[in-house]
């Protein structure tokens, strides 16, 4: 098929439906440092957006996926159900490693858990096969992590772990630069196959100092973020797709 011949939405219609794939970020979780647990807020983007659109929101998207873990779930959703725009949001869980195994043994071979270029294969054969279910993808762009906050997470501030994985790593900040690489993946996807895509990174970047937006775990939006994921995501579509929003309500997260 011919990107350049993508599928428009109907403007005309008075309802649509909307399906996310993706992982945690876009279920909603969060840290909740009170509680010292993972929950689902009800603030997140998708709550927080429902209201404005002119859409039912169908979220599929689950704790720990992968592009390859939620793909056939993907194929499954997309074959059995009339959706007309699909979100697609993953990379987080794909470009991390297993730390453990890499404490336990800094010196060998370590891949993530889904390797760079199957990860932009898989992603372009999701695109393509939602554009030929005559379905409209958008991409998400990667919320940036924290690096030392997560690297502190994920070691338990324990010495020996630190110790290690540092080995592996060479410095902190490459768990920053791979996740980049990732994101990079998915703005070239966007790009060669001509898809809409909402930089959500940027819309962290910008900000006077984004680690406000991140949780203590260094990975996942707090509710701020969510606020201003949902900000983000309205203001792309009030400007390219208005017609998805109720025209009677003015956004406030």
């Amino acid at each position: 098929m011919s990107f350049m011949d993508i599928k428009f939405l109907d403007k005309n219609k008075s309802t649509y439906n909307i399906v996310i794939f993706g992982d945690s970020i876009s279920r909603g979780v969060i840290y909740d440092e009170v509680a010292k647990k993972y929950i689902i807020s009800k603030q997140n983007y998708t709550s927080l957006l429902q209201d404005y659109l002119k859409a039912g929101v169908d979220n599929t998207a689950r704790f720990g996926n992968t592009i390859l873990r939620g793909l056939k779930k993907v194929i499954n959703i997309v074959d059995k159900k009339n959706h007309d725009i699909a979100l697609i949001e993953f990379g987080g869980n794909d470009c991390d490693f297993n730390w453990d195994e890499v404490a336990s043994n800094p010196k060998a071979l370590h891949k993530p858990k889904t390797d760079f270029h199957q990860f932009e294969e898989q992603l372009l054969s999701l695109v393509t096969y939602i554009y030929k279910k005559d379905m409209f993808p958008v991409l998400f762009s990667l919320p940036p992590l924290e690096c030392e906050r997560y690297f502190n997470w994920f070691t338990q501030n324990d010495s020996f772990k630190k110790e290690n994985v540092l080995e592996f790593l060479g410095s902190v900040s490459k768990i920053y630069w791979w996740q980049e690489r990732y994101n990079s993946s998915i703005l070239t996807i966007a790009a060669k196959t001509n898809t809409p895509i909402i930089d959500i990174r940027s819309a962290f970047l910008r900000q006077d100092d984004y680690r406000d937006f991140i949780c203590l775990d260094g990975i996942h939006p707090n509710i701020k973020g969510h606020q201003l994921m949902a900000a983000t995501i309205y203001k792309y579509i009030q400007q390219k797709y208005s017609f998805l929003l109720e025209s009677d309500k003015v956004f406030t997260p």
